[in-house]
């Protein structure tokens, strides 16, 4: 008797909850794309509220994004591109084998999370606290904390200069970082050596694909997005 054929096995499919303007979702967008890595995206909006409960659920701050991989849940951004390097790796070296190099890696980027992302964003949570009348010293303060990372990372990049196409965690990090902190506080011109990477950054096309594909969002930017980018 012939045998009965087995149901083919189907790989689990990897689920990124986030959204398209969150500078942290990008931060993992950029590895997915990098990689081509296939993957669900789970839009939070108000339209799917089942994505945030998985959001709300996942870890203790309940912050996006989010990645499902079968019963496997891992939170923040940075952990999801290591899952991804570990568990899924393509094309693009997320980090290095070596572990001092990796090491390296991921010094720089906790230099791009907290002091350039989380200055940047005091200063958003400050216009969305006050629209039109953000408190001045709160936006001193931040824009202080940017131009000491601005001032750090062009002398980091005048030792290390990173000029090729290749996406590592750095590159993931420093592109959502740097994009919007421009927003905010644009980088000083004497700093040409930072300004002239991000821009080589957003010509990269996994960045250049998130940047566009969080367009129609701009309307949102609580001190109104810049014509530009």
């Amino acid at each position: 008797m012939p045998r009965s054929k087995r149901p083919a096995q189907v790989e689990p499919v990897l689920a990124l909850y986030g959204h398209p303007f969150s500078s942290y979702t990008w931060k993992a967008l950029i590895a997915f794309y990098a990689n081509t890595t296939p993957f669900e995206f789970r839009m939070l909006d108000p339209n799917h509220p089942e994505h945030g409960a998985v959001v709300a659920a996942a870890g203790p701050l309940g912050q996006f994004p989010v990645l499902l991989d079968g019963e496997t849940t891992v939170f923040e951004a940075s952990c999801i591109i290591e899952y991804l390097h570990l568990h899924h790796p393509g094309r693009a070296p997320l980090l290095p084998g070596d572990s001092a190099a990796a090491l390296d890696l991921r010094m720089l980027d906790r230099v791009f999370d907290l002091a350039v992302m989380s200055p940047m964003q005091e200063i958003v949570a400050e216009h969305i606290r006050s629209p039109g009348m953000p408190d001045p010293a709160i936006e001193g303060r931040a824009r202080d904390k940017l131009d000491r990372a601005y001032r750090w990372l062009n002398a980091w990049l005048a030792k290390a200069p990173r000029t090729g196409d290749a996406i590592t965690l750095i590159e993931c990090a420093a592109a959502p970082s740097l994009f919007y902190a421009d927003w905010v506080y644009p980088i000083p011109m004497q700093f040409d050596a930072l300004r002239q990477w991000r821009a080589h950054l957003l010509s990269l096309p996994a960045v250049a694909r998130c940047v566009d594909e969080a367009r129609p969002y701009r309307h949102f930017f609580p001190l109104g997005a810049p014509n530009r980018d």
